[in-house]
């Protein structure tokens, strides 16, 4: 039973018998009518619990998305002038302005690709050739935006409660990626193209862009970020604040949109330095322990025995982006939807002891990525968890031969 409303939880009653109205492809308009009446008198994060209540009775997290799309079209109806969220040193700010940002490339691409298929013969120019590998250029640099919503944003809104919203907003960002990644190949390929299906590819692709980004960001801006806001702490923030810049900022995020690291006081745990801890073939200072964590070339992360992520090192460097906010979540909240059931298969394999490595590889730019995961096992074969080692061996293929020590 909910908490959340009086007389019995009966507006969260008729919310979830709405969402299920949606889902089963109710097109009445009276549904739609009474969906907006409630809309008035719930907040967003009550609105994301009563989706993760439905997720929880068995309804498919890609059918919750059916009311995202409901609630898009109410708020495109009824859409005044986007209001600040918060002050500019917040990172919610800084998401919110680069959301224009990106929009600005979008609808700039979207026209340029307009005027070329209204030219003449498809005719295309230097000038626009130019411009459109411009916008490239800051599309692809834009990923350390999604990377700070997937790895901090979205762990803090996991931690209280609030599952759903975050889970389909992902979803959206690989559905972004994948129209990106087309983007990119045809512009890649726009010499050896017809100068017509250059235009029309383009141009559709184009349009694609603007529109996925113009309705996600409206969903960010008026239902994420402000259920971010309500339950996210302030001591949360501040650590936030950190964990922006270590992910780092996109090149067009306006500096005045950045959070100011001089004012960053991150909560750090207190614990005794100079502490030994025994074992069988020695003893360590947590000092020595974490340093030489840091310092192996590989990246390692431990899930705990219950799939919560329990500890990863830190790297100069990191191939893969990781935060404190994700400390204690799940496993399988830190990963997009579509990966989930690998993730679980893996872990079920050496829980039971089916298997005891599973590893892939990956090309990442001029990088050749090696991903391995163990099974942690204390001396009695009992399972403690799970192990992620990750590493680049792009210069380990190269070499050939022997190397004597300092040569």
């Amino acid at each position: 039973m909910s908490v959340f409303f009086d007389k019995k939880g009966d507006k969260m009653k008729d919310l979830k018998e709405l969402i299920r109205k949606i889902h089963e492809g109710s097109e009445d308009e009276s549904v739609k009518e009474e969906f907006k009446e409630i809309l008035k008198s719930v907040s967003t994060e009550e609105i994301s619990r009563a989706e993760k209540e439905l997720v929880e009775e068995g309804m498919p997290i890609e059918d919750i998305h059916k009311l995202c799309e409901v609630h898009l079209a109410l708020l495109k109806d009824s859409q005044e002038e986007e209001k600040d969220l918060a002050p500019e040193d917040h990172p919610i700010h800084t998401l919110m302005e680069e959301h224009k940002m990106l929009l600005k490339f979008s609808n700039e691409l979207k026209s340029i690709a307009e005027e070329i298929k209204k030219a003449a013969d498809f005719n295309i120019t230097e000038m626009d050739i130019g411009r459109i590998k411009r916008i490239k250029d800051d599309l692809m640099d834009s990923e350390s935006h999604y990377l700070r919503e997937e790895n901090v944003i979205f762990p803090y809104l996991q931690k209280h409660g609030v599952t759903q919203p975050p889970t389909i907003m992902w979803m959206e960002h690989d559905k972004i990626r994948e129209i990106k990644k087309n983007l990119y190949k045809i512009i890649d390929e726009q010499e050896s193209s017809e100068s017509k299906d250059f235009a029309e590819q383009l141009s559709d692709t184009a349009v694609a862009l603007d529109d996925m980004l113009s309705n996600h960001f409206l969903k960010e801006n008026n239902i994420l970020f402000p259920t971010a806001l309500q339950v996210i702490t302030e001591s949360e923030w501040e650590d936030a604040r950190q964990q922006f810049n270590e992910i780092g900022y996109c090149c067009f995020t306006p500096e005045d949109a950045k959070v100011d690291s001089e004012k960053i006081e991150a909560s750090e745990p207190q614990q005794d330095e100079k502490a030994e801890y025994l074992f069988e073939t020695g003893s360590l200072s947590k000092n020595q322990i974490e340093a030489i964590f840091n310092t192996l070339p590989m990246e390692i992360t431990f899930i705990d025995k219950d799939d919560t992520l329990r500890y990863f090192n830190q790297k100069e460097e990191m191939i893969f982006k990781r935060t404190k906010a994700a400390l204690g979540l799940k496993v399988q909240q830190c990963h997009p939807q579509k990966s989930v059931h690998l993730v679980n298969q893996i872990l079920k394999d050496f829980k039971s002891g089916k298997r005891d490595v599973a590893d892939f590889r990956i090309n990442m730019g001029e990088k050749f990525i090696y991903i391995r995961y163990f099974p942690v096992l204390n001396n009695d074969g009992e399972y403690l968890g799970c192990m992620e080692v990750t590493q680049d061996i792009t210069d380990i293929q190269k070499l050939e031969g022997e190397k004597r020590l300092l040569e």
